[in-house]
């Protein structure tokens, strides 16, 4: 299969192809043992949900959630180590945890059980983005305490792949695996793809001629911009998958490839929420939010993602709900002399914009009463004009996002490559 062609037929699950009404009929029976499993194991939901004079037998239907409270990334943070979980330690039989770069990692905790339905659910997710068995999975995630790495080597494991556990970093030898190897399905965050790309040419290799023929991407927001980039320079498919730890990790939601249309969450075992980042009120579009339907060991309730997106009925798997792209994360909202600025916003006019590449990063400074923002932006190999770029970069954002930018184009390579996640904005404000 390659860019543009129809995907392989498939055998879907058998929970696939349910109703939307006997789904919801599920639902409900796993939230409310969520509930009087979490209320009973933790402490910490025991104390809240009493400090507001609620129970788990108050949940009578799907619409009473709303009820319950929040969990936030700093509960998760006060109850460090493992005061979250809802078994005993000895029963927990892995842990993970996020890279706590902002203070305490948040630890999460996996039963056996829990780590069966995590292959599951990926296993389905990379057969939903066109992966199919016996295939050859390039996994370039990272390994370790980072969900992104086990999570996409179980799931393809669990579809009956052939797995290569590059994790990242050591892109020349990325490189080599995939030329020597020849892996159908590459998993990776969106901007390593880039940095492979950019490997790739500078071996003068043509990408198009490799044997991938799909990208599965997450760990990181990525535009419409950037899939066409990627699609265009590799010839394959590039789809996206969304998780986080604190869920569960990768394969929350997939993006089907027969249709590109957004993210089906996997609402069999995560149950998706959107709100007012302000106010926690339901609203149509949002702040995503979870609440975990089958975890035994850390069972979480209405997670507050930071994530902004809205929720969408199916298309290629109608009973499943989609979220759109996530268009950025409240935590990552930049105020810019007033005005809302993410990141995605600036990557989406860099991508359109001739003569630059998609490397770039944001610099926030405050040299004397005004905020200002300068995008650093490498320049494409043989572009000539910078000038003419840069000015017509700085002239759309002003135009489309609403505020003034200064607009520095670099040589090519001048930025910091991510074999992660790439950090975008740079503050050096006070």
């Amino acid at each position: 299969m390659r860019h543009g062609e129809p995907p392989a037929p498939q055998t879907l699950d058998p929970v696939e192809r349910v109703s939307r009404d006997e789904l919801a009929a599920l639902q409900l029976e796993r939230l409310q043992w969520t509930l009087h499993h979490a209320y009973q194991n933790v402490p910490f939901y025991r104390a809240k949900f009493d400090a507001i004079g609620i129970h788990p037998n108050d949940c009578k239907e799907l619409d009473d959630l709303p009820r319950f409270p929040f969990t936030t990334k700093q509960d998760l943070r006060d109850n460090y180590p493992f005061g979250m979980f809802a078994v005993p330690r000895e029963e927990v039989a892995r842990v993970h945890a996020s890279s706590g770069t902002t203070g305490k990692p948040t630890v999460v905790g996996y039963t056996r059980r829990d780590i069966e339905i995590w292959s599951d659910v990926m296993a389905r997710s990379i057969r939903a983005a066109g992966g199919r068995p016996g295939q050859i999975v390039h996994v370039a995630y990272g390994y370790g305490l980072f969900t992104g790495g086990l999570g996409a080597h179980y799931g393809a494991e669990r579809l009956g792949c052939t797995v290569v556990p590059v994790s990242g970093g050591m892109t020349p030898r990325q490189i080599q695996l995939i030329t020597d190897f020849r892996p159908a399905v590459i998993m990776v965050t969106p901007s390593y793809m880039l940095a492979l790309l950019d490997e790739f040419e500078a071996q003068g290799l043509d990408p198009r001629a490799s044997s991938l023929e799909v990208g599965i991407f997450g760990a990181e927001p990525w535009t419409e911009e950037m899939r066409r980039e990627i699609e265009e320079r590799f010839d394959l498919h590039a789809v996206d998958i969304y998780g986080l730890s604190e869920v569960m990790g990768p394969g929350v939601a997939q993006e089907c490839v027969e249709t590109k249309d957004g993210l089906h969450v996997w609402e069999d075992h995560f149950y998706p929420e959107t709100v007012d980042p302000f106010t926690g009120a339901p609203a149509e579009s949002g702040e995503l939010v979870f609440t975990s339907l089958t975890k035994e060991a850390l069972p979480i309730i209405r997670y507050r993602t930071r994530d902004l997106t809205r929720l969408l009925p199916g298309t290629a798997r109608p009973a499943f709900r989609r979220m759109e792209k996530v268009t950025g994360r409240t935590d990552d909202m930049i105020i810019l002399r007033g005005v809302n600025v993410f990141p995605t916003q600036i990557e989406e006019i860099v991508l359109r914009t001739p003569g630059l590449s998609p490397h770039f990063q944001l610099h926030l400074t405050r040299p004397e009463r005004l905020d200002v923002m300068t995008v650093r932006v490498e320049a494409r190999p043989g572009a000539e004009d910078r000038d003419a770029a840069a000015a017509a970069l700085a002239r759309t954002v002003k135009d489309t996002v609403g505020v003034s930018v200064e607009v520095e184009v670099v040589d090519p390579e001048t930025l910091e490559r991510s074999v992660g996640k790439l950090k975008r904005v740079i503050d050096r404000r006070e």
